[in-house]
């Protein structure tokens, strides 16, 4: 009995042994990644967040975005009716089959470029923009620059690869968190199978996370030979808290998918959203020298929500003035600085303008007040 105890022991030992000289295998990673908060930008987690890449279809999310503002601006709605032009003949890759003259609603073609990723849908949408594709594409450069992307070029809507062509997930998720304000487009963003064009053609979207993933909201999956696996994915929850992960140059759809699904819950679970209050009583009116009047409000340039890890206490807040300003003063100049600090780190800062104007002290001015005086 002791001889099987003891070669049993000997069999245990060995096999941790050969367990322990094992390597631990790594994790495969995508090319690059980030986790924002859609609603501040705030930069959660990245890795090679600004490494220029192909983003493949991603081209699309700022086409989305482009037509969005439009529908939001009043320039065409859901409802009103498109035809297409002689631009959708012969057109590559992932299409509806649109002939010239065929005639859809933006709606229609919204679902087709958002679910099926549909080239001649979108070709019909930039032209309803901005005239043309290559205006369109214009247009997508440029909003780009006033969004701050400076290391994204889009040589067209579609995605087509071009090596002229680049982008980055931290440009990619700037567009992102535009997009998460417009609520109409989440049905379309939300729906993994539809028809259209009376029902003869059938969308289905390469983001099974439409159909899969409990907090999915948006935005779209994609793949290519020269891109790899791609995915811009946006979660929610039920009081409208939005993280959005993008992820580039992954070798398969599990590892692209399932990095996005990890961030996101990583955000649900490490993070929260808290405003940055500064009481509207500490800031105290200051004393205006040579001025109209003795004393100025003062007010913050700009407020925000911040974004801080579970747990947290409260921010602490510090603010620098002056002891006294000098006039003349105007509406919104800034007199100071106001800090929000998470411990020692700062979370959000902001200026503290004036109220109102302030004109200076003059003879006249004195005057008046004077003759004033002496009437009473």
């Amino acid at each position: 009995m002791k001889r099987y105890i003891l070669a049993a022991a000997l069999v245990l030992f060995a096999a941790a042994l050969i367990s322990a000289g094992k390597k631990k295998e790594e994790p495969v990673l995508p090319d690059a990644y980030i986790l924002v908060e859609c609603e501040t930008g705030t930069v959660l987690s990245e890795y090679n967040s600004a490494q220029r890449l192909n983003g493949c279809y991603m081209n699309k999310l700022m086409a989305l975005l482009l037509i969005a503002e439009d529908i939001n601006a009043g320039q065409y709605e859901l409802s009103d009716v498109l035809t297409a032009s002689e631009s959708v003949r012969g057109t590559s890759g992932s299409v509806i089959w649109l002939e010239p003259g065929d005639q859809l609603t933006v709606e229609e073609l919204l679902k087709s470029v958002i679910i099926g990723n549909a080239n001649d849908a979108l070709t019909v949408l930039a032209e309803n923009s901005s005239g043309t594709v290559e205006d369109f594409t214009m247009d997508m450069n440029a909003r780009a620059f006033d969004l701050g992307l400076r290391d994204t070029v889009y040589i067209s809507p579609y995605g087509y690869y071009d090596e002229r062509e680049y982008t980055t997930c931290a440009d990619i998720s700037m567009v992102c968190s535009e997009l998460s304000e417009y609520e109409f487009l989440r049905p379309y963003f939300c729906t993994w199978r539809d028809f259209v064009k009376e029902g003869r053609t059938e969308l289905v979207s390469e983001n099974t996370l439409s159909r899969t993933y409990h907090r999915h909201c948006g935005f779209k999956a994609c793949h290519s030979d020269a891109a790899g696996y791609c995915i811009a994915e946006c979660g929610t929850n039920d009081v409208g808290l939005k993280f959005a992960a993008v992820v580039l140059g992954a070798d398969s759809e599990d590892v692209s998918f399932g990095t996005a699904k990890r961030l996101i819950n990583q955000g649900f679970s490490d993070y929260k959203v808290t405003a940055a209050v500064f009481p509207e009583d500490l800031l105290r009116p200051v004393t205006v020298r040579n001025g109209e009047t003795s004393a100025v409000e003062l007010s913050f340039a700009e407020r925000s929500d911040v974004v801080v890890p579970r747990g947290s206490s409260s921010l602490r807040t510090v603010s620098v003035l002056p002891a006294f300003l000098d006039a003349p003063l105007t509406k919104g100049q800034r007199v100071g600085k106001a800090a929000f600090y998470n411990g020692k780190e700062l979370v959000f800062e902001t200026d503290i303008i004036v109220k109102n104007d302030v004109n200076k002290l003059s003879y006249g001015f004195i005057l008046k007040k004077i003759l004033y005086k002496l009437s009473e």
